[in-house]
């Protein structure tokens, strides 16, 4: 659990550095604090743990093919 834990959370951290670095370098407290007011395809607040949970299924389902092939070796 918590090894998926530290997936999740750097997912999060790669996505949100990478969709927003320069905000995140020139002001990030400012962004941070705008967070309540996002607007990103209508999800609100929510939308970084929306998109993160995407991808982390994504990631999941992935493993789990990878797991798949390999034992029927």
């Amino acid at each position: 659990m918590k090894k998926e834990g530290m997936i999740f959370i750097g997912i999060f951290l790669f996505l949100a550095i990478g969709m927003h670095f320069k905000e995140w370098i020139s002001h990030p407290i400012e962004h941070s604090m705008a967070l309540p007011s996002a607007g990103a395809y209508g999800l609100g607040a929510i939308h970084p743990l929306i998109f993160t949970f995407v991808v982390y299924l994504l990631f999941v389902v992935v493993r789990a093919l990878k797991r798949l092939v390999t034992r029927k070796k």
